[in-house]
C-alpha cells in the first residue's frame, strides 16, 4: 500500500486532475462522486462559466452533501433546472452540445475503450457488471472524454473483454469508420497512479505524469501492455491548499470521497 501525504489523498488528487481538464465555458455531463466534485471544484476556481449536467437531468446541481448517485434528491434543491434523462441524452448530448463527458469502468485498454459490461466471455462471464447506462452515448458523442479509475494490471489491459464504451476502437480512423463524429473521443485517463493522454497519430494511451507517490516503473508494472511514456514525463503537480480546502470543507464535508477507493 502506498504512503500518502496527510496533505491530500489519492481521491483528492484525482479530483484535482479532473478539475484541471475543464475549461471555462465548457458544458459537462458528469456522474456523482469524483466527476461531480471535480466539476464543482473547477467551477469554484478557474472555470466559473462551466455548466454541469447530470444524466438524471439536473443542470448545475448545488448539493449540500455528497450525493449517493445521480438521482439523489439532494441534487435538486438550488439546481438551475431539472429535465428528464431523455432530454439530457437527446436534446443536449445527441445534438452535439456536450464538451466533456466523465466516465469510469472496470477495464480500459490502450485505445481508451471502456468495459463496464462483463469480465471474461460475454456469454459465460466470470463477472457480470452493471452495463452502459449513459456511458456509451457519452463516449460516442461528447467532444472530449475523461476517464477516471483505479489502476491495476487487470484493469489497464491491452484489450478490454467487452467494449461497452468506444474509445479509439482499434486505432487511427476507427471511430470515423464506425460512424462516430470526427474530433471526438477520450483525451485523458486519470488513475490512482498517473495522468495519461492519447497520441494524436497512433491513438494509443501514453503516460504524461506519474503521481508523486509512485514511479514510472510502478505505473508500467501496473499496465498490461507496453506502455509508452512521454519523453517529458514528470510528477503530477500537487493540489493547492485552496483546492484541498474547497474539497474538504465545501464540496465533500462528509468525507465520502476519501473513502471511495479504500
Amino acid at each position: 500500500m502506498w504512503e500518502w501525504s496527510e496533505d491530500y489523498t489519492p481521491e483528492e488528487l484525482m479530483v484535482v486532475c479532473g478539475a484541471r481538464e475543464i475549461k471555462d465555458g465548457d458544458v459537462l455531463i458528469v456522474g456523482s462522486g469524483m466527476p461531480l466534485i471535480a466539476a464543482s471544484l473547477a467551477k469554484r476556481t478557474h472555470a466559473p462559466g462551466c455548466t454541469m449536467l447530470l444524466e438524471s437531468g439536473v443542470v448545475d446541481a448545488q448539493p449540500r452533501r455528497s450525493p449517493q448517485n445521480v438521482a439523489d434528491c439532494c441534487l435538486t434543491p438550488g439546481a438551475a433546472s431539472v429535465h428528464s434523462f431523455f432530454e439530457m441524452m437527446a436534446t443536449h448530448l445527441q445534438s452535439g452540445h456536450i464538451d466533456i463527458g466523465f466516465l469510469a469502468g472496470s477495464q480500459v485498454d490502450k485505445y481508451g475503450n471502456i468495459n463496464s459490461t462483463c469480465i471474461g466471455d460475454y456469454y459465460r462471464p466470470e463477472l457480470r457488471l452493471p452495463g452502459s447506462g449513459g456511458a456509451s452515448p457519452i463516449g460516442c458523442l461528447a467532444r472530449r472524454v475523461l476517464i477516471m479509475m483505479r489502476q491495476a494490471k487487470h484493469r489497464f489491459v491491452s484489450r478490454v473483454d467487452y467494449i461497452t464504451t468506444p474509445g479509439y476502437l482499434d486505432g487511427p480512423g476507427a471511430r470515423e469508420r464506425a460512424g462516430l463524429p470526427p474530433n471526438t473521443g477520450p483525451v485523458a485517463v486519470i488513475s490512482t497512479m498517473g495522468l495519461f493522454r492519447f497520441d494524436s497519430e497512433t491513438k494509443e494511451m501514453y503516460l504524461e505524469s506519474h503521481h508523486p507517490h509512485t514511479t514510472v516503473a510502478e505505473v508500467i508494472e501496473n499496465t498490461d501492455w507496453e506502455l509508452k511514456v512521454s519523453p517529458a514525463v514528470k510528477p503530477t503537480p500537487l493540489p493547492s491548499e485552496e483546492e484541498i480546502r474547497l474539497i474538504r470543507q465545501e464540496l465533500d464535508p462528509q468525507g465520502m470521497l476519501r473513502r471511495v477507493l479504500r
